[in-house]
């Protein structure tokens, strides 16, 4: 045991250190011994999302999002989709799909969890905002999408905008990306609406 959380805190401080390359290594290399060990599935899947973390800094961004698939599929056996792990698990998963612009999969992914986050942890909750944000992004930035999708979007933000402001505070940087990409989705569907 002792040895399983020595090689945690290594690959967490070098990490943090900004040591990248270096914590991945220990990273792949804790994940590869607690399955080896046949470790509890918790762990795994905690030390999996550090790994994913590892991978998105070193912008291997399909091995991350792969990872994160993991994770949330691993989420869903162990704890049910009614769990707070699972709903944050799904975020970084979609977020991971958005980076790699797959939005249809975002939208699908999102659109069976978040009934789940509002009624789980409930529309003032980060990890609900968040994922409410994800989604209005990958409506706003697919370029295939429809007018209706770029309705969606607006109407989405306009309902997150004021959520995240009484949650975080107008100064939040999260308050003020969303706003920011409200004021930029309304002004593409103005040019848009016939």
């Amino acid at each position: 045991m002792a040895r399983r959380l020595a090689i945690s805190v290594l690959g967490n401080g070098l990490y943090n250190a900004k040591h990248h390359e270096a914590a991945l290594s220990v990273r792949e290399t804790e994940l590869s011994m607690l399955r080896r060990l046949g470790d509890a599935e918790e762990r795994m899947l905690v030390t999996q999302g550090n790994l994913a973390m590892s991978y998105t800094v070193l912008r291997r961004s399909e091995q991350a999002s792969n990872m994160l698939r993991d994770v949330y599929s691993g989420r869903v056996r162990l704890n049910g989709k009614e769990r707070e792990q699972t709903v944050i698990a799904a975020n970084n998963y979609a977020a991971s799909l958005y980076f790699l612009k797959r939005f249809d999969e975002v939208k699908s992914l999102l659109r069976g969890m978040l009934p789940v986050a509002r009624r789980v942890l409930g529309d003032g909750n980060a990890a609900t905002l968040r994922m409410r944000w994800i989604y209005a992004r990958a409506l706003y930035d697919d370029t295939d999408g429809t007018l209706n999708d770029q309705r969606e979007a607006v109407t989405t933000l306009e309902d997150v905008a004021p959520t995240a402001r009484r949650v975080f505070g107008r100064a939040h940087p999260l308050t003020s990306t969303i706003e920011d990409y409200l004021r930029n989705a309304r002004a593409v569907l103005d040019q848009s609406s016939p």
